[in-house]
């Protein structure tokens, strides 16, 4: 079976902060096309409660992760209604529905130009991502898609990425953000996940996300990465996103971002053979556990309805989201975000460098504080009264942007970050900081070395990531 066939039109290519308290501006990356970041995030949270629709060949396999070999002709739903799904949606007062276009095991569902592997080479031979951004907006939903990054039909797995990966990636996000209209969100998964080990490097998270910008630059990207990210800063995503089924759960309380937390009304997300005859989950916990509380802690809720094999969903869940609707009402705009600086979307280039650091005990050295690994940490030895710690870059860098996370709780709160350049070092900002994650953006300077002098502490400093980044803008 021919993978990829690829083609030249089918591939398209895709301000100084002096004080360390002042937050950058959160729209810093979509300048260019005019739009205002913080404006779309927020409307994103007060869309309040959407249908997530895992729909794809794990449907016919009673299987959450499907056989990356398994044939397109098991791909036959001989009744699919996407009207049924968007007016189940309107039942339970949703406004928006979200498709797995293309998951795991790299079957697409929309009539794609770049493998054979889709939904036209099934017994369908229908476009289901047509019917249904057709279908959903004709029932007046909102439009947003699912995107796997992880693709093991086609190979794009760790160890094994190449540039042909990339081209694909590429290929079929402009496919999905050029035939189907507006699509308000592309929601990415499978990718710089503990699970998946693909690296932002690996597929570049800044062209992917500049080149999603240039398609549709009021599309918000979110990845499914707080596996892996800290929850107090928006890392490789417009939208801090929690699968609660994986452990993943927003702090009510405390949560500052526009966010967005999924779950399925039934135990898995693809639908299996037990679910028309197995509870879905409690109606009063949904609406009082999760989009009631959710909503007023600046986050979304997405709740997965699985059509079956015939494509359309069962009687269980209808009814639930009947029930739904009848308790819980969309009242419309949430409470205004607080504050919060923009997305870090660019490549860490400090990560696996050389490190040096002041003293500290032998199993908490500086190798610890930029390793890709926020469980870790470099700790300073409680003795030292001024603790530093230092990245060596490969060679002299660009770069305007750097950003300090701690460890579980935030202990630095007075410091100052110097460049070295032309044989000394140079001061590059000082100020005062007591959140856990620091975030600092510049104009661009140019070094081969990068430092954090530590002044004011309340414990023994402890540093989880020491990043460096040189943003497009």
């Amino acid at each position: 079976m021919n993978h990829f066939r690829f083609t030249r039109r089918a591939l398209v290519c895709a301000s100084l902060c002096t004080s360390l308290l002042m937050p950058a501006a959160a729209d810093a990356q979509v300048k260019k096309a005019g739009q205002d970041l913080v404006a779309l995030q927020q409307g994103f949270v007060d869309l309040r409660f959407g249908m997530f629709i895992h729909f794809n060949i794990p449907t016919f396999m009673d299987q959450d992760w499907a056989d990356p070999d398994a044939s397109p002709a098991l791909f036959n739903p001989t009744k699919l209604n996407c009207d049924q799904w968007a007016k189940a949606a309107k039942s339970a007062n949703m406004s928006y529905g979200c498709l797995t276009t293309k998951h795991h095991s790299g079957f697409a569902i929309w009539d794609t130009k770049t493998t054979d592997y889709n939904v036209m080479k099934s017994p369908l031979k229908k476009d289901v991502v047509r019917e249904y951004v057709n279908a959903f907006r004709a029932n007046g939903l909102k439009v947003m898609l699912y995107y796997s990054i992880l693709d093991t039909h086609h190979k794009l797995r760790p160890g094994h990425i190449t540039p042909e990966h990339i081209a694909m990636v590429k290929a079929q996000l402009t496919e999905l953000l050029t035939n189907y209209g507006e699509i308000h969100s592309l929601i990415i998964d499978g990718w710089d996940a503990p699970w998946s080990r693909i690296s932002y490097d690996d597929i570049p998270f800044e062209e992917i996300y500049n080149l999603i910008k240039s398609l549709q630059p009021n599309c918000l990207v979110m990845d499914l990465n707080a596996a892996k990210y800290p929850a107090e800063a928006l890392y490789y995503t417009d939208i801090k996103s929690y699968e609660q089924g994986a452990g993943q759960h927003i702090g009510k309380e405390s949560n500052r971002l526009p966010a967005l937390s999924c779950l399925p009304i039934n135990d898995a997300w693809f639908w299996k053979s037990s679910f028309p005859t197995s509870p879905v989950k409690d109606v009063n916990k949904l609406v009082n556990d999760n989009i009631v509380p959710m909503n007023n802690a600046y986050c979304n809720f997405i709740l997965n309805v699985a059509p079956n094999r015939e494509g359309l969903i069962d009687d269980n869940a209808l009814a639930a989201l009947k029930q739904i609707g009848s308790q819980w009402k969309n009242n419309g705009a949430t409470a205004k975000l607080p504050a919060f600086d923009a997305p870090i979307i660019s490549s860490n280039i400090a990560k696996h460098q050389p490190a040096n650091a002041s003293w500290s005990d032998d199993m908490w050295i500086m190798d610890f504080g930029n390793d890709d690994d926020f469980g870790r940490s470099w700790i300073s030895n409680p003795t030292v009264k001024q603790p530093w710690y230092e990245v060596v870059l490969k060679k002299e860098e660009g770069f305007n942007m750097i950003v300090l996370a701690e460890s579980r709780r935030p202990r630095i709160w007075k410091y100052r970050l110097e460049y070295f350049a032309n044989g000394a070092w140079k001061p590059l900002l000082a100020g005062e900081n007591k959140g856990r994650i620091k975030i600092h953006r510049f104009d661009r300077v140019y070094g081969e070395k990068v430092r954090i002098l530590i002044d004011g502490f309340t414990e023994a400093p402890q540093i989880a990531e020491f990043g460096v980044f040189n943003e497009r803008r």
